[in-house]
Formats: structure tokens, sequence, C-alpha cells
């Protein structure tokens, strides 16, 4: 009688497959989570960054700092999957001694940046100095 060859996978190969993509599963995604995470901290110091020069150019046409009503003018665009974007101006009238912004990383973290007379924003490190946009937990 002709001998039958086995073909396929045993369940004892198939189960070790399956633990090893789950070891190797729960070992990539907590290095995603903390890479995007990274991403979205860089993505807004660019964005505060970004700001910075787009209110210069403001103060240069106009004598004053714009606020997020003239975000238009301004050209804000700020990076998907970070928000509470804020603006606070300084002086009187509003908006020719500073401002300050403040954005909203996901995972409770902010990133805030202030120029000229601005109050520093809340939970900013008191050591950062005026017009360098920073992150904080």
């Amino acid at each position: 009688m002709p001998s039958r060859s086995a073909n396929g996978f045993t369940l004892i190969e198939l189960l070790i497959v399956v633990i090893m993509i789950g070891i190797l599963a729960g070992i990539a995604i907590p290095k995603f989570a903390s890479a995007k995470q990274r991403g979205l901290r860089t993505a807004g110091i660019a964005d505060l960054g970004n700001l910075i020069i787009q209110q210069e150019r403001f103060y240069s046409e106009t004598g004053r700092y714009g606020a997020l009503a003239d975000s238009a003018a301004l050209r804000l665009r700020i990076t998907e999957g970070n928000s509470g974007f804020g603006i606070t101006l300084s002086g009187t009238p509003a908006g020719i001694g500073g401002f300050g912004a403040i954005l909203n990383i996901p995972g409770s973290e902010k990133c805030g940046v202030f120029v000229g007379t601005a109050a520093r924003p809340s939970g900013m490190p008191s050591v950062t100095p005026a017009s360098t946009p920073v992150c904080w937990p």
C-alpha cells in the first residue's frame, strides 16, 4: 500500500505561529503609539513655529498681532490630531504687546509659545525663553 504524506500544519505548529504573532504585536503596538505621540508633539512645535512666522508677518502689515478670529489672515493650519488651539493677546489695544498660544496634543500634553509682553502659558516650564515653542506634560 502506498503511504500517505501529510499536507498542512499540525495544531501545535499553528499555535506556535499565533503565539509568535501575538508576542510581536505586543512589542510593536506600544512602540507605534510612542512614535505617533512623538510625531504629534514635533508637529505641534512646528505648528507653533509657523504661527510665530505668520504672526510677525501679520504684525508688519497691521501693527498688531492677530487673534484666533484672524486665523484666515494668519493662514493657520494645525496638524490633524492636535486640537484645542488658542491665542491670547497682550497690550492695549490687544495685540500690540505680544501674544501667547497654546495647543493641546493628544495624551494630555500641551505645547505653547509666548512673544513680547504676553504671559507665559499656564504650565509652561519657567525656564522657557520667549519665542521658543515647547511642549510639556
